[in-house]
């Protein structure tokens, strides 16, 4: 099975994504990502044959493919059996061309598309996102409670930091932006930022992020004091 989320409002994909992964995990179950720096060569084809020995199926989501050219093209080319795979696979995407879009559409119902609206509100989540890169707890608490008073939702605010760790998570990885697959000014950023975290703390932060994101969706924890714990925490 497969599903794909995708367009220019990054923050809506993402919530859709997992939401839909929500719905369909199983007891027990935890969805499995593979995105550009742990994507490997092949790793598709593999995957999308394979069976659990704990469970039926396995749930994959598929982190923005786009940013590595091989990662993309081998999704491109396993369209067809991804839908009729027992294991179930989630695109979260940034906007696709006509061209892909007729690869997907030829093999499955429907592709989800979310684009920004003119009123979206982007203050609070750059500011959000540069305080986290600065590592600034105090201005990251602030921005946070504005954010809440602006009306932006838990996923919204967790969205847009898990973009800007991702983002220096791959400038860690790479040497350049082209490399990353993303802007130069956003890499550039990235990458002088690195130099407030120490090794390995941010696979570390990134982890209790996304955790607390699906502890909250299952109902294990408010997702909304998770949140705030965690910014306590960074």
């Amino acid at each position: 099975m497969l599903q794909v989320f995708y367009g220019s409002d990054q923050l809506e994909v993402r919530e859709k994504a997992h939401g839909y992964i929500d719905s369909v995990l199983g007891e027990g179950q935890d969805v499995i990502k593979i995105e550009s720096d742990n994507y490997e060569s092949g790793m598709l084809s593999s995957v999308s044959g394979a069976m659990s020995l704990f469970s039926s199926s396995n749930v994959y989501l598929l982190d923005t493919p786009s940013l590595n050219k091989d990662f993309y093209s081998e999704l491109l080319d396993s369209v067809e059996s991804l839908v009729v795979s027992i294991n179930t696979f989630v695109v979260a995407e940034k906007d696709i061309n006509a061209a892909d879009k007729k690869k997907f559409i030829k093999h499955t119902e429907e592709l989800h598309l979310y684009k920004k609206t003119a009123d979206t509100q982007f203050f609070n989540v750059f500011k959000m996102a540069e305080a986290l890169a600065r590592k600034d707890k105090r201005s990251l608490w602030i921005l946070l409670c504005e954010a809440k008073r602006n009306g932006l939702s838990a996923e919204e605010i967790i969205g847009t930091l898990w973009w800007q760790l991702k983002t220096m998570r791959l400038a860690s990885l790479t040497s350049s932006a082209e490399e990353a697959g993303v802007k130069d000014y956003p890499y550039n950023k990235a990458k002088q930022s690195l130099r407030n975290f120490k090794p390995g703390e941010l696979g570390s932060i990134s982890f209790r992020l996304m955790n607390l994101y699906h502890e909250g969706h299952k109902g294990k924890r408010d997702i909304d004091l998770a949140l705030e714990e965690w910014v306590l925490t960074v």
